[in-house]
């Protein structure tokens, strides 16, 4: 699993840093976070390829998280059979795009299927073969969601040991069994997949979560995350205006991480008012506060490692 940070920016996109969207990237599919403003120009800078792109999960409608959404279905147009998408959000996200096509005439080559929010929707929002996404409403000037990220759990590891009391020899049969198929020894012995294979283990567990007041519901969506991308828009110096818009400051990102007991975090969403150069200072305000909290970085790719 990889994560690639298109951009690390609220509120507008600037010559020094691009609007928070991110591509997760998990067995040949993409699956994005937000598009404002140019969300295109990092999904070609970063080469993640929009052909695999099979989700789009908007957090909300503001502009720095939606309007990137008619270049990013444009482009997607321009590859030959590119397959559906399903976009994922807050109400009104059908309305949006749909409105917005008609406005603009642009075709595009493939089908469309939109989840939107209600209080009546389960919690997962989206599920495939490889991974869900959950979402939560979280506290902001408009409604937005938070979302979670959880890959399905993987098979347990093979038992040798038990494989060699029962008579398995090595090669395709443990193969089999290691697959979820039963096998028949030459002795006509039925042997089970769960005779020689541990407990199942958990996959990867990712956390999106911007444009927000610290919630309960933010704490959930990032509980004990592999990785976390927490809005980390103003030094704690700015905690008034944070709490004015409705946004959180890189102490209340940390403090999170650290309740929540997240692996890494990577804090986003950060205030045009912050140059490249302010960059070294955040960094250090937020390593301060917490070790595993780091400034995202536009472009920026992060592996995401098994948790065993």
């Amino acid at each position: 699993m990889e994560c690639v940070l298109l951009g690390s920016g609220g509120m507008m996109p600037m010559h020094y840093r691009m609007l928070t969207a991110l591509v997760v990237r998990l067995k040949g599919c993409n699956y994005l976070f937000d598009s404002g403003e140019g969300t295109q120009i990092g999904m070609k800078a970063s080469k993640a390829g929009v052909k695999s792109l099979r989700v789009l999960a908007v957090t909300h409608l503001h502009a720095d998280h939606c309007l990137g959404i008619p270049g990013v279905l444009m482009l997607r147009a321009q590859v030959e059979n590119p397959g559906p998408l399903t976009i994922i959000g807050p109400p009104k996200i059908e309305q949006f795009i749909t409105q917005t096509r008609e406005t603009l005439d642009f075709t595009i080559n493939y089908n469309i299927e939109f989840i939107e929010w209600s209080p009546d929707h389960s919690e997962i929002a989206y599920q495939d073969e490889s991974l869900k996404i959950l979402w939560a409403p979280l506290k902001h000037s408009t409604f937005c969601l938070g979302y979670r990220i959880e890959e399905n759990h993987r098979p347990g590891r093979f038992l040798v040991e038990q494989a060699e009391k029962l008579g398995i020899p090595p090669g395709p049969l443990r193969g089999m069994l290691q697959r979820g198929q039963s096998i028949h020894l030459d002795d006509g012995t039925e042997i089970r997949s769960e005779q020689v294979m541990g407990e199942p283990r958990r996959g990867r567990c990712l956390a999106y979560v911007v444009d927000t007041e610290p919630t309960e519901n933010v704490l959930r969506l990032c509980d004990r995350a592999d990785m976390a991308f927490i809005e980390g828009m103003y030094l704690p110096d700015l905690e008034q205006e944070a709490r004015i818009k409705q946004h959180m400051t890189i102490d209340d990102a940390t403090r999170i991480a650290i309740s929540a007991n997240v692996h890494q975090a990577v804090l986003v969403h950060i205030s045009p008012r912050y140059k490249a150069s302010d960059l070294p200072e955040l960094e250090k305000t937020a390593k301060s506060a917490c070790e595993k909290a780091e400034m995202g970085i536009d472009l920026n790719r992060y592996h995401i490692p098994f948790p065993d």
